[in-house]
């Protein structure tokens, strides 16, 4: 019986949810789900450690490690095959906080 996997935290929905290269577009998707892309964002784009992520999320470093190599085998096979990818679905709830999601922060910054 597969484990049950515990909720993340995450800030916002991602202003995207998916990319096509503009040639391939009918390719079967892959699927990044909401928390791994949240562990892209905060390991990669805001430059946290895996510790401080994972208390971020609300989960073990160790769930962060396997969410951000999954994460990043799926970004590497949309680059390197020319596949489409599609941000959706994972088992999470939204850190409001601080009452502001992603694409507030990007509006702020523009």
């Amino acid at each position: 019986m597969p484990k049950n996997t515990k909720c993340r935290r995450i800030s916002g929905l991602p202003r995207n949810f998916g990319f096509a290269p503009t040639d391939n577009v009918d390719e079967e998707a892959l699927r990044l789900t909401f928390d791994e892309f949240e562990t892209i964002r905060l390991l990669d784009a805001e430059g946290m450690t895996q510790e401080q992520c994972a208390a971020k999320m609300g989960v073990a470093r160790t769930t962060v490690t396997a969410m951000y190599d999954n994460a990043r085998k799926k970004i590497a096979k949309v680059l390197v095959e020319g596949r489409s990818l599609i941000i959706s679905g994972g088992n999470v709830s939204f850190d409001i906080s601080k009452g502001e999601s992603i694409n507030n922060k990007r509006k702020r910054r523009q």
